[in-house]
């Protein structure tokens, strides 16, 4: 049982939360992370890893994290591979309650990050990271000159669907309604493009392919039918949950969720710092979350000269 006030509690265990926990232990602050059950974030489902700097052949995204990992442990930093139960920032020093551990912290750095929504479909989970996947600007790439789908009628999609109509040789952006909830200028710009098509009123129900997208079924929305057509790659693009289920009523949420923030990493809770795609909903690239982990340190670092008391650790 952790008994003592920790300078520094991280919780999660991505880019932002490892980053973090890096510059941390090197500045001395003897960081204990809080890795979740899921360590290692999204990109532990991610398969290549092209655009992560340092890497010239690329890298998996579950090796990736485990780099980054024992690179933080060369530091000395400390791990509970278990997830947060509860928070309460309401008090200081400010309290974490894990599984099976309480701990107290003169600071905390939330860096839990974003789940992708999914449609949840079993051929989706079977080929995610062979043609299905959740993130255009990662993804695309692989997928110059092939055809491919957005799924999805909201502002991420339109985003999605804009970057990849300057990769793929023909999109198609399938929405299950008649119009899209996009701002109209996303929408228009999309539309703009002379290889884009919109299918509207239909789900996708099957991806199809054994160990790649091939093709997909579409269920038309009014008339029940089913068609099969020929596709490179998916790409889900109906939004993302973050993970601050725990901090409901701890810190402000926006009206999705997300963390919100000022100075880029200040919560509304003093002491209590914020890193990655808890609170980017816009970039929600393994890179900006690991900037956004190296400026929240180093606020952390600032805040905790000031304290009146600072507690040795």
């Amino acid at each position: 049982m952790e008994s003592q006030v920790k300078k520094l509690v991280i919780i999660g265990s991505g880019p932002a939360g490892l980053t973090a926990a890096i510059y941390a232990a090197r500045g001395g602050l003897n960081p204990l992370v809080i890795s979740g059950r899921a360590q290692g974030g999204q990109l532990m489902l991610t398969t290549d890893v092209d655009d992560f700097p340092g890497f010239e052949e690329g890298i998996q995204g579950p090796d990736l994290m485990i780099k980054m990992r024992k690179q933080a442990e060369r530091f000395g930093v400390r791990f509970i591979d278990e997830d947060v139960a509860s928070v309460n920032f309401k008090q200081k020093p400010l309290e974490i309650k894990t599984e099976s551990q309480e701990l107290k912290a003169e600071s905390v750095i939330i860096a839990t990050g974003a789940q992708a929504s999914w449609l949840g479909i079993e051929s989706e989970t079977r080929l995610r990271g062979r043609g299905v996947s959740a993130c255009a600007v990662c993804d695309g790439f692989f997928f110059k000159g092939k055809n491919v789908i957005v799924v999805g009628g909201g502002d991420t999609a339109m985003r999605e669907a804009q970057h990849l109509s300057k990769i793929a040789s023909k999109l198609y952006v399938v929405h299950r309604r008649d119009q899209f909830r996009a701002q109209k200028a996303l929408v228009d710009l999309v539309l703009s493009k002379p290889n884009v098509e919109v299918i509207f009123n239909k789900t996708i129900e099957e991806i199809l392919g054994d160990n790649m997208v091939n093709g997909v079924k579409l269920k038309d929305k009014v008339s029940g039918q089913i068609s099969q057509m020929p596709i490179d790659a998916v790409f889900i693009a109906i939004g993302h949950k973050p993970s601050t289920e725990f901090l409901k009523g701890q810190v402000e949420l926006d009206e999705k969720g997300y963390v919100k923030v000022t100075d880029e990493v200040f919560s509304s809770v003093p002491g209590v710092f914020v890193a990655g795609d808890v609170s980017d909903f816009k970039y929600r690239q393994a890179v900006t979350a690991a900037g956004a982990g190296t400026k929240a340190t180093f606020e952390v670092e600032h805040y905790l000269e000031h304290l009146k008391s600072p507690t040795e650790n």
